[in-house]
């Protein structure tokens, strides 16, 4: 090989880099909200209730871990009812305060995510841990606050025991739905 020939292969090597990375590049997310761009976080554009969100994406997160009550009548508020033996309209005023501590946490803001075994539900929403932008563990702190019962559904059981020794002390504290004079088995 010629020192002509290889100058010619060594040129033809440096412009096919040049245009593998030209093109490399304009494949990379350039959005404002792009998660590789935010360090993993999301923008929450509203909370749907204490332990659902919706993504500026249009995307549902459903908090692992935790069940709120209901904020509006449906057919689980009655089962919820019945089963505790709690009224519609009591029930109802807890759902709307934990949504309203969700709301405050999460609408307009920025979260992290984090995903156990099972990604999504069987109504196509993500199921995640959901963490503040200052580190707040935020399925464990709606529990802490007395705002929600645990609730596990296995394969997503990672922090299981940790919800559970924040029930405990919730309802030890009568913090939220554990307070004296609600029925403890509303779920």
């Amino acid at each position: 090989m010629t020192k002509r020939e290889l100058k010619n292969i060594v040129s033809i090597a440096i412009l096919l880099a040049a245009v593998l990375a030209y093109f490399g590049m304009r494949c990379l997310p350039h959005q404002k909200n792009s998660s590789s761009l935010n360090n993993g976080l999301v923008f929450v554009s509203r909370a749907i209730d204490g332990d659902t969100i919706k993504l500026s994406n249009g995307g549902y997160v459903r908090f692992i871990g935790i069940d709120t009550p209901e904020s509006r009548y449906n057919k689980k508020i009655v089962r919820d009812s019945k089963r505790s033996g709690s009224d519609i309209k009591s029930i109802i005023r807890m759902g709307i305060e934990a949504s309203d501590f969700t709301r405050r946490k999460v609408q307009g803001k920025m979260v992290r995510l984090e995903f156990d075994v099972e990604k999504r539900d069987k109504y196509g929403r993500l199921l995640a841990y959901v963490y503040l932008e200052d580190g707040t563990f935020l399925n464990a702190k709606i529990i802490e606050e007395g705002y929600a019962q645990v609730m596990t559904i296995p394969p997503n059981v990672k922090y299981a025991g940790y919800f559970l020794k924040l029930q405990k002390e919730a309802r030890e504290k009568n913090k939220g739905l554990w307070e004296t004079g609600i029925d403890k088995s509303l779920f």
